[in-house]
């Protein structure tokens, strides 16, 4: 067991599977001269370790079908991509555990779906993003080597590992649509289930085609979600009813995500996962406020018995189309102005420039930063946006 857990945490398994969908380092398997291939091939080490540039690298022109990514401190690695269908299907598969998913998948169930269903997602994600981002800072096991894995990402090579927040995110988000939608609508389980089944899948698989994970990092975040949602499913209904009725929600909603950001593991270099972790509990903070606030005093939330999903016409087609561009277009904006006068009081606060990074990562600067901005952003896609939407007539 043991050799077994080591080999699966080791990095030639990935680069297996990278070379199985047709993805080489230039130079390997005729993607180029096998020499110069070596000397441009970036060192890189996992968990966010710095690399260094072989001789000849600078400079170096790409041959046809060679790709330049990005590694650590900037270093160029070169790549070859043999497969295109597996290149473009895990990009985008990768794509579905990154802001920009969550930011308009979650809403889009909100304003177009079910609330109940948005608000169990959002709870669910919320928690086990959290125990994710939290758990890798505490275990600090590194990504996989570069080489003999190719990188094609660089901005989370800065964060340890062990567990990929990937896989915890869509095993989270996928099952939890599948058992609360079948438990309100009816369809077939089976389509729910595969469903369910390929969007997590194919993330996973996501994170060991970029290089970003080791194989145990992958299997261990979908286990760690999978566990999670069997010890909340028990108890949903109770924690939306408290969510929902407690006078206590709003303060509670803002206070323990703030104390938990703010007493984050502490490491000796920057790492985004603080950022990442106090973003997303910010959203989560927020958009729970505004569920409050919605059951409070616009219309009391309430689970109806089992329904078939409405027929899908060209006119439901052309009103859900326009919820989401309006809502996206309003949440977007907040986000930005947020962003900019947020930083800006910070800015003033602590006597900064407003463009000294080491200064924006610091605790009592990035905390309130996020925390405020995306705050903002769910209070925003739960509240103003629905009221703007019924004040169009789309709803």
């Amino acid at each position: 067991m043991a050799r077994l857990l080591g080999t699966l945490r080791g990095s030639q398994p990935v680069a297996r599977f990278q070379r199985c969908c047709g993805l080489f380092p230039a130079g390997e398997e005729g993607g180029g001269d096998p020499a110069e291939g070596v000397r441009s091939s970036v060192i890189c080490n996992g968990g966010g370790a710095g690399g260094r540039r072989g001789a000849g690298a600078a400079g170096c022109g790409a041959p046809n079908g060679v790709r330049g990514g990005r590694g650590p401190q900037g270093c160029v690695q070169k790549y070859v991509v043999k497969n295109y269908f597996y290149y473009y299907l895990f990009k985008f598969s990768a794509a579905l555990g990154e802001e920009i998913f969550y930011i308009t998948f979650l809403p889009f169930i909100y304003w177009n779906i079910d609330h109940s269903v948005s608000r169990r997602m959002i709870i669910i994600w919320s928690i086990v993003m959290y125990i994710g981002q939290v758990s890798k800072d505490i275990l600090k096991w590194p990504r996989p080597l570069s080489p003999p894995v190719v990188k094609l990402e660089m901005r989370t090579d800065a964060e340890y590992g062990m567990p990929s927040t990937h896989a915890m995110a869509a095993t989270a988000i996928s099952f939890s649509f599948f058992i609360t939608t079948t438990n309100q609508y009816k369809y077939p389980f089976e389509l729910g289930l595969t469903a369910a089944f390929v969007f997590s899948t194919l993330v996973c698989l996501s994170r060991l085609y970029t290089g970003m994970h080791t194989v145990l990092d992958v299997i261990g975040g979908a286990l760690i979600s999978a566990v999670l949602l069997v010890l909340l499913y028990p108890v949903w209904d109770s924690i939306d009813h408290v969510l929902l009725t407690s006078p206590f929600c709003p303060l509670l909603s803002i206070a323990v995500p703030l104390l938990l950001c703010y007493n984050y593991p502490k490491l000796d270099y920057y790492s985004p996962t603080r950022g990442d972790t106090t973003t997303i509990l910010g959203a989560g903070a927020g958009a729970t406020v505004g569920f409050w606030l919605n059951n409070q005093y616009v219309a009391p939330a309430h689970v109806g018995s089992t329904m078939a999903f409405p027929p899908i016409t060209s006119t439901v087609v052309v009103l859900m189309l326009a919820r989401f561009l309006v809502g996206l277009l309003v949440i977007l904006l907040t986000r930005q102005l947020m962003k900019n006068v947020v930083l800006r009081v910070l800015c003033y606060c602590y006597t900064f420039p407003i463009a000294d990074l080491d200064a924006r990562r610091r605790l009592e600067v990035e905390v309130p930063y996020k925390f405020v901005t995306y705050s903002s952003v769910g209070f925003t896609a739960t509240v103003i946006v629905p009221l703007l939407h019924e004040l169009l007539g789309l709803i």
